[in-house]
């Protein structure tokens, strides 16, 4: 069994994102600038935008933090959007979720240029991905895409189960897994597949995004199965300084033994999302998906 390292790769990631603005910069460009909306003070959220910040700074991009209170108005943040829409100093921006209830997330998403929406949550660059033409893809697909590449894991005519359907993971984890020179057959399940357990049981490769912790189980997974696991969830434990932990959507102990790969959480799937949004921010930057 191979522990998928995201840590690892992350910093790679990172480390040949610096090295290209380096040369950027050297060539009398201007360095990548990545813009960050934050409403409110949810404390995921804020540690979420802080990494950003930071990883930011490592790379040697400008950054840019604007922040709101929650009790902003929707046409308040929409008129922020529109103003970094316009500035051509910002290659690309993201407005951190969940927003507070009485904001659209589907209008502020709507609202944002998908040339610049490095988050790729824009039905644009969602149909742009549905159809393979070049797009800005969502940071955890990406992110996944790239741990499957750099540890060559074998995907032509692999049989593949995604476990969820959202629209940031689930749905385009099954259009990228099923995209030419990718070649997965890929099923996707949801809460209410009803013969889920075979499924998964025949699949070669798991992407396992429900949002509920330790859904995925020894008895689901066949020897030697590539298994990612996307799942974040808060669980009270009174083993942790903070009173949490973060479990992932499989049960680990159960499952890793059969595996040939597994991502562990955290430090699988999670650090490759920052970076994916950085490496989004400098494809803006150099103008390679929108020219």
């Amino acid at each position: 069994m191979v522990l998928i390292d995201g840590k690892e790769i992350a910093t790679v990631l990172k480390q040949e994102i610096a090295e290209e603005v380096a040369q950027i910069v050297a060539s009398g460009k201007k360095a990548p600038h990545l813009a960050a909306i934050l409403v409110g003070h949810d404390g995921g959220s804020e540690t979420y935008v802080a990494a950003k910040v930071k990883a930011c700074e490592m790379v040697g991009f400008g950054s840019t933090l604007i922040r709101f209170e929650d009790t902003v108005t929707q046409e308040e943040l929409l008129r922020s959007i529109r103003g970094l829409n316009e500035d051509s100093s910002i290659d690309g921006f993201i407005v951190q979720l969940p927003l507070p209830k009485h904001i659209s997330e589907e209008k502020v998403i709507e609202s944002i240029n998908p040339k610049k929406d490095v988050d790729g949550f824009h039905p644009v660059n969602v149909g742009r991905v549905v159809a393979g033409m070049p797009a800005f893809v969502s940071a955890t697909p990406f992110g996944i895409m790239e741990l499957l590449r750099r540890y060559k894991i074998e995907t032509k005519g692999k049989s593949c189960a995604v476990i969820g359907r959202s629209n940031i993971v689930g749905r385009p984890m099954s259009i990228l897994l099923s995209q030419k020179g990718v070649d997965c057959t890929v099923t996707l399940c949801h809460s209410r597949t009803k013969n889920l357990k075979e499924i998964c049981l025949q699949a070669d490769i798991i992407v396992a995004a429900l949002g509920m912790p330790e859904f995925l189980t020894g008895d689901m997974v066949k020897e030697g199965a590539v298994v990612i696991d996307v799942g974040t969830t808060r669980v009270a434990s009174d083993q942790t300084k903070s009173g949490f932990k973060l479990k992932g959507d499989v049960k680990f102990d159960e499952v890793a033994p059969k595996c040939s790969y597994i991502t562990p959480v955290p430090g699988g799937v999670g650090p490759m999302t920052i970076a994916s949004l950085l490496y989004n921010t400098l494809l803006s930057n150099k103008h390679q998906i929108y020219k």
